[in-house]
């Protein structure tokens, strides 16, 4: 048997999880019929990766949940690679950290959008905030610093939030600032994600693949937000969740269920060993 082979020889595949809206609901909920289909995918013998716009931080502790104590984790929208080991001091290593320079997003943000809120991620430890930010929707330690002291040092992410704003007069306001030199997504509220440029879920998961040397048409996706929109594209099966916004819906290759109807679920439950697995277990 090779090591990516299933009992019966047929091939395992890298199993790509967002988080929000895919593998937990909004309110950071993880239905116990996703937490049994993810063990049971990993338990017959396919790799399950973590692809989260989270911080290593909040992505920890639900990986424990979803049984996964070794592999990697896909963290800051692909700006953070981790390889997690119970017998690692910390129980993981930062594989990969990207950064870019803050000052120019920065800049465009306090000129045209003086009313948004930002945070940049300080990786393992929290963040730096702008006062204002709301601070309930962050983890780890925050600390509130100036524009000026935000801009001074390089960054694997800053998150904008527009409280003030709907989703479309956020993503038109985004589309005005004209970012240049980095990678941006909006979420399902007036929140925006900046990485490095050319950095995003799908340029991590495939540093990732070629790790564990899967082939490139073993691999699966699952997300619902734009900023798995790369992801989508770049697995052999993107599946986009029914509450996704039509954009990712039509860059994925399949619709699965909603996340209250536990869509990730239906999607593990076809793959190779997975039903068999869940049943074993019950």
């Amino acid at each position: 048997m090779t090591r990516f082979a299933l009992q019966d020889g047929r091939r395992a595949l890298m199993v790509c999880l967002d988080l929000d809206g895919t593998t937990i609901d909004y309110t950071s909920t993880l239905h116990e019929p996703v937490r049994e289909a993810v063990r049971a995918t990993s338990a017959a013998g396919h790799t399950v990766v973590i692809a989260t716009g989270r911080t290593l931080r909040a992505t920890l502790p639900l990986a424990t949940e979803l049984g996964l104590d070794s592999g990697y984790l896909v963290c800051s929208n692909g700006a953070v690679i981790l390889r997690i080991d119970p017998s690692l001091p910390d129980g993981y290593e930062i594989v990969e950290k990207i950064t870019f320079n803050p000052a120019p997003a920065l800049e465009l943000f306090r000129e045209h959008l003086p009313n948004a809120h930002v945070a940049a991620e300080v990786v393992g430890v929290g963040h730096r905030i702008v006062e204002g930010f709301p601070e309930d929707a962050l983890m780890g330690e925050l600390e509130v610093v100036s524009w000026e002291e935000l801009a001074a040092e390089p960054v694997t992410r800053l998150t904008f939030h527009d409280p003030g704003s709907t989703e479309e007069e956020f993503l038109a306001a985004i589309d005005d600032l004209g970012l240049h030199g980095v990678s941006w997504s909006v979420g399902f509220t007036a929140w925006l994600d900046i990485n490095p440029e050319g950095v995003n879920k799908a340029s991590a998961l495939e540093q990732v693949r070629r790790t564990l040397r899967h082939q490139p048409f073993d691999t699966v996706a699952v997300g619902d937000q734009r900023n798995d929109l790369e992801m989508l594209d770049w697995a052999a099966r993107g599946v986009a969740m029914g509450q996704a916004p039509q954009e990712v819906k039509d860059m994925a290759d399949e619709v699965t269920g909603t996340v209250d109807e536990h869509g990730l679920a239906q999607v593990l439950l076809t793959l190779d060993g997975v039903p068999e697995m869940l049943q074993a277990d019950r």
